[in-house]
């Protein structure tokens, strides 16, 4: 058995078909198939059984996930090892974050650092997956709730402050009611069990919900469209054109960020730099 085709089997085990897989391991469907053929002609069994739903493990192949996924480990581990021993400011850092995080929190801190050290790469990541460290899906990754892996070292990062936002030239203040009238703009119902989304709908129960996104910067551009009020991230909506925050006795509840990373890249250079540079910049 190759490695390489251990990975591809653990790409489609986990993203059950074989389109998903090629998209998270960037390569292409034809060859992902190829690799998969080639790696069950090597052990002699079917690994996964075709349906019209996707990929579905066999006995055979369930009884190989685990051994593949515990020698992943062991590669991931010696490759961490490794990069916790390079002392050369090179290379690579993947980042991930939520999309508006990103952009307006810390593309300004990646820029200032691009120029201190202009042989690191920065890949920055911005969607809602949570990309596991222990997997080496990325190095530093910045959520809103703690990390509870015993292999991730990890700090509250900063706290940020919430508002509701209406488009320009509305009325500054913003009496709660039962929102009778209003209309607002919300997490779709994936997040609806996001602290703001609560928020909102306890203090304005009989609001129309006008429009629903999981992107907070979909939520921005649709306020200053006047589609409705939004509650945002201040850094977010403060930098947005077109939108002002409201006053309200009775804010919304702001949201703690934390950073986290493996313990095996301790002692990586270019980590600790960049993640000094943004504790400098962001902590509070």
């Amino acid at each position: 058995m190759e490695w390489s085709d251990l990975r591809i089997f653990l790409a489609i085990a986990r993203a059950g078909t074989l389109g998903a897989a090629a998209r998270s391991s960037g390569q292409s469907q034809p060859t992902m198939g190829r690799r998969l053929r080639a790696l069950e002609t090597a052990v002699g069994h079917t690994l996964f059984q075709r349906t019209g739903d996707g990929f579905v493990l066999t006995d055979e192949g369930s009884a190989l996930l685990g051994r593949a996924e515990r020698i992943e480990e062991e590669v991931l581990a010696a490759q961490r090892q490794l990069d916790g021993d390079d002392r050369q400011l090179g290379g690579t850092l993947r980042i991930s974050s939520s999309d508006w995080f990103g952009i307006h929190l810390l593309t300004p801190v990646f820029a200032e650092f691009a120029k201190l050290q202009p042989r690191v790469v920065i890949e920055l990541l911005t969607d809602h997956r949570l990309y596991s460290l222990p997997r080496r899906e990325a190095d530093l990754v910045f959520r809103i709730r703690p990390f509870d892996e015993t292999e991730v070292i990890s700090r509250r990062l900063m706290h940020i402050d919430y508002a509701v936002y209406a488009p320009a030239g509305s009325a500054t203040r913003l009496e709660l009611g039962d929102g009778a009238g209003l209309r607002v703009i919300t997490m779709d119902t994936a997040f609806a069990g996001m602290p703001d989304a609560v928020w909102l709908k306890r203090v304005l129960p009989n609001a129309a919900v006008t429009c629903r996104s999981n992107n907070r910067e979909v939520q921005a551009q649709l306020c200053a469209g006047g589609a409705g009020l939004a509650v945002l991230p201040r850094p977010l909506g403060d930098a947005t054109p077109g939108i002002v925050a409201l006053a309200l006795d009775d804010p919304p509840p702001g949201r703690d960020t934390f950073v986290g990373y493996h313990r095996d890249l301790r002692r990586l250079n270019r980590m600790r730099e960049l993640l000094g540079l943004i504790i400098d910049r962001l902590a509070n």
